[in-house]
């Protein structure tokens, strides 16, 4: 039987209640499809920075580099001064284990409402890239004269080829494993320097595949088109700002945070990825069980996909897109059942869910994962 091994990062607010939901469902998975997920907890958040006055230790990711995936609930907590676990715990492991590439889907599920008028699960089903570890929130900087009227900022941006190289080439991978089209989003008539580097990248590797359309967009052009016709769109290409931004706008289009997963993918397989939904630990909710663990459960079945469990991953999307039809509202006490309640509702139907039910599997992401996952790599 095949054996996964999970470590897993409960984390702070409502992570650790949505994070047991996906385990369930995933778990559900393997028991239909014949293989076993061996966990491991890792103590990580504000509890522990609290305890050790240390967000992550060396320690810690060689532990977490020897699992052959991730997964992350939420981090973050108010008795802890902003940026210290979200960049000493989340961007840490990210950039210490070669996580350059950020997926984040954006699809609208059939019986989900869309705020933008007009917008159907037909007109909305594509894959934002963006790029983990470089652009402006790996560049340098200085602040100085502080506090004065003459106080000057300056924020450095980096941009390298062989990094925009390693992202590029999995989105067109990608590209190509589903509807054959990428569009590279950037501002290439402002941002010159690096616009034109994404540019060459996008073109050498682009002639390596005559069969997938270019195209490209401003990024505020974007943020107009991404939510009038976002079936413009298939898979998007962008660095690592813009597609911070972008992306949650996808996921506003998409029905909300609640609903949108992420994976940090390691593109070589040399460290374990790492799957989290995107909406944070909210901790002003944290133990009503008002938080959807929909997004944990997408994330989950990410990670599955990841692993080379196709099967089990479209059953849980399916089974989480199903449920989370039947919901009166997406989030909050509206919603009808608890966070564990609607886990449970998604676990047990992932024994006979049926991944038709919301679109073709064949082009679906998750089918797509094993064009640009690759099995994780520990020699």
């Amino acid at each position: 039987m095949r054996t996964h091994n999970l470590a897993v990062i409960g984390g702070d607010g409502i992570g650790p209640d949505v994070t047991a939901a996906a385990l369930a469902a995933m778990r559900a998975a393997a028991d239909r499809f014949g293989f076993t997920l061996s966990t491991t907890d890792f103590d990580l958040g504000a509890a522990s920075y609290h305890r050790t006055g240390v967000a992550l230790d060396d320690s810690a990711v060689e532990q977490l580099r020897g699992h052959d995936a991730i997964l992350l609930g939420a981090i973050g907590d108010p008795s802890v001064a902003p940026g210290i676990l979200e960049r000493g715990v989340v961007l840490a492991l990210r950039v210490a284990l070669a996580q350059s590439v950020n997926v984040r889907p954006v699809r609208l599920y059939p019986g989900v409402q869309s705020p933008v008028r007009g917008i159907t699960p037909q007109r909305c089903d594509m894959v934002i890239l963006r790029e983990n570890t470089e652009g402006l929130y790996a560049g340098g900087g200085a602040l100085v004269h502080e506090g004065t009227a003459n106080a000057l900022a300056l924020q450095q941006s980096v941009t390298t080829a062989s990094a925009t190289r390693s992202i590029v080439e999995v989105a067109f991978r990608l590209a190509a494993a589903r509807r054959g089209r990428l569009a590279l989003c950037h501002k290439s008539n402002v941002l010159t320097y690096a616009g034109r580097l994404w540019d060459e990248v996008v073109e050498e590797v682009g002639a390596e595949y005559p069969d997938v359309t270019r195209d490209y967009v401003h990024v505020d052009a974007m943020c107009q088109h991404l939510p009038l016709s976002p079936e413009r769109f298939d898979v998007v290409v962008t660095d690592n700002l813009f597609g911070d931004i972008i992306s949650d706008l996808g996921a506003t289009v998409q029905g909300g945070l609640g609903l949108a997963a992420s994976a940090n993918l390691n593109p070589t397989g040399s460290a374990p990825s790492m799957f989290e939904p995107v909406h944070g630990s909210a901790p002003d909710i944290a133990g009503k069980g008002w938080a959807n663990p929909a997004a944990a459960v997408l994330s989950g079945a990410l990670c599955l996909a990841a692993l080379g469990e196709r099967d089990a991953a479209l059953a849980c999307e399916a089974a989480a897109a199903s449920v989370v039809a039947e919901l009166p509202a997406l989030s909050g006490a509206a919603m009808g059942a608890s966070t564990a309640e609607i886990g449970e509702r998604i676990a047990a139907r992932v024994a006979t869910a049926d991944p038709a039910t919301i679109g073709d599997p064949a082009t679906s992401l998750m089918s797509a994962m094993a064009a640009i996952a690759p099995v994780p790599d520990r020699g």
